[in-house]
């Protein structure tokens, strides 16, 4: 795929947009950036930030920071995911921030996590040990749809996590809690604080909460699709 300086158009399809995403395919982030006209210089955090941003630029998302997917014409959210050599996720994945004052509400058939996460193109990035943040590489990319199964194991965790929340426990939420949807801090800094109910009902305030994927389970999701395999670097 030739990239120019300019936004590409939106793709008008799944299979353009897969399409556009297989070219990426074994390209470093440096290369991708210059194509773009765009500077990778910065922080590890910014530079991460900027990483997405530019994935996004190459496939012609629009979605930006509306409570829509990233490509909202086609219902398809982008998730890039860090990944070593042999395919493992190198961290969480994040999927968006939750309500903690209408925890007692909630319902997965309607929630915004579910609808993030209803279909995904998932770009993993291959970072090789000890190279500067511009050599990773774009990996395979895989779009994925839960099946029955694993949509119901994440319905579970959903339930347990609001449900805990709701009864005013959610100072008792751990790392632990979810098999595959987990709940963790999601905020600069610890003095941040959001709207949230104790275990009497009284308002209080608490840590603002995010839904993350656990690792087990985006590996699995990696693997089950081949997107594993090899990443060499195309020149």
């Amino acid at each position: 795929m030739k990239l120019t300086p300019l936004t590409p158009a939106s793709p008008r399809s799944e299979e353009e947009l897969l399409g556009r995403a297989r070219e990426l395919a074994g390209r470093r982030m440096v290369d991708l950036a210059a194509a773009l006209g765009v500077s990778l210089a910065g922080d590890g955090v910014s530079t991460k930030g900027k990483m997405g941003a530019l994935i996004e630029r190459a496939l012609g998302a629009t979605g930006g920071s509306a409570a829509v997917p990233d490509f909202p014409h086609l219902g398809i959210e982008l998730k890039t995911i860090p990944i070593d050599r042999e395919g493992r996720p190198r961290e969480s994945t994040f999927v968006c921030t939750l309500s903690l004052a209408d925890a007692d509400r909630a319902e997965w058939s309607a929630s915004w996590v579910r609808r993030k996460l209803a279909r995904v193109l998932w770009i993993p990035i291959v970072i090789p040990p000890d190279r500067a943040l511009g050599e990773r590489i774009i990996g395979a990319p895989v779009l994925w749809r839960p099946t029955p199964a694993e949509d119901a194991v994440l319905r579970d965790d959903f339930d347990e996590i609001m449900g805990l929340i709701g009864l005013g426990g959610v100072d008792h939420l751990t790392a632990r809690t979810g098999r595959a949807l987990q709940a963790r801090p999601k905020a600069a800094h610890g003095r941040v604080r959001t709207a949230a109910f104790g275990p009497d009902d009284e308002p209080t305030t608490a840590l603002p909460r995010g839904f993350y994927l656990r690792v087990g389970f985006t590996e699995a999701i990696l693997r089950g699709a081949g997107a594993a395999g090899s990443f060499e670097l195309k020149r």
